[in-house]
């Protein structure tokens, strides 16, 4: 597993997609901070932008609209990879136990989307410091970190029915076609008391503990956690039966 993790790390080094998924990142905290910039500076009388309009804007752009895309795609990527290059077969005959292999990509996901996630979170904070936003202090540093951080985790989670629609098709479009109908379902919800039902939707609420009281809590954690253990326990299943040819 060590070797499979260590191995996977070598190839996302040489690759330009961890580049491109930072500057990707990187959007949602600096639209979102240019523009409070721009009103706070344009609007009469002068208001004064704070960070948790900032943080919470932050992390709903990353969430619903630009988290899922881009890690759908990371997901895709790393999923892929072998696929695309045609080397799938040849690192089956060293041999390589199928499932750890599935699960070191699972790792290495991990690590990419929080790096990303929290990456979100530094930049909203810098760039709020920049414009001389209000109401920084430790206490909500700390509360917002773990917002973030509860955030990609269940970002993570619910990547597992991408990695599926990745081995069984085996291609990067199907997995984007899916991530896009999800933003669009996400920014269709945004504001339905429904929306704690949908797990990419309820990600968010959790993450900023803004659950509509019209449902259990309950019913969210539950439609992540199904959606998660379902995706990995198909694919695993498929991956362990499918012929590599």
């Amino acid at each position: 597993m060590v070797n499979l993790l260590y191995s996977e790390l070598l190839k996302l080094k040489r690759s330009k997609m961890l580049l491109l998924s930072i500057i990707g990142a990187a959007v949602a905290p600096f639209m979102v901070a240019a523009a409070m910039f721009v009103q706070m500076k344009t609007k009469q009388p002068t208001i004064i932008a704070q960070f948790h309009v900032l943080l919470y804007n932050t992390s709903i752009y990353a969430v619903l609209v630009i988290g899922v895309p881009l890690y759908g795609v990371i997901t895709a990527y790393l999923y892929n990879r072998e696929y695309a290059e045609d080397t799938m077969k040849n690192l089956l005959t060293i041999p390589v136990s199928r499932v750890a292999l599935l699960i070191s990509k699972w790792i290495l996901l991990f690590g990419w989307i929080m790096l990303l996630t929290l990456m979100a979170w530094a930049l909203a904070l810098l760039f709020g410091t920049i414009g001389q936003f209000a109401g920084l202090d430790l206490s909500f540093v700390l509360n917002s970190f773990s917002n973030f951080a509860v955030a990609g985790i269940l970002l993570f989670l619910l990547s597992t029915p991408i990695i599926l629609i990745t081995l069984v098709l085996k291609s990067f479009v199907p997995a984007i076609i899916v991530t896009i109908i999800i933003t669009l379902m996400n920014v269709m919800l945004a504001t339905s008391e429904h929306r704690g039902l949908f797990p990419w939707t309820a990600a968010l609420d959790i993450a900023n503990g803004t659950l509509e009281a019209k449902y259990p809590p309950e019913y969210s954690y539950i439609a992540i956690a199904a959606t998660s253990v379902l995706g990995l326990i198909l694919a695993i299943m498929y991956f362990k039966k499918i012929d590599i040819h």
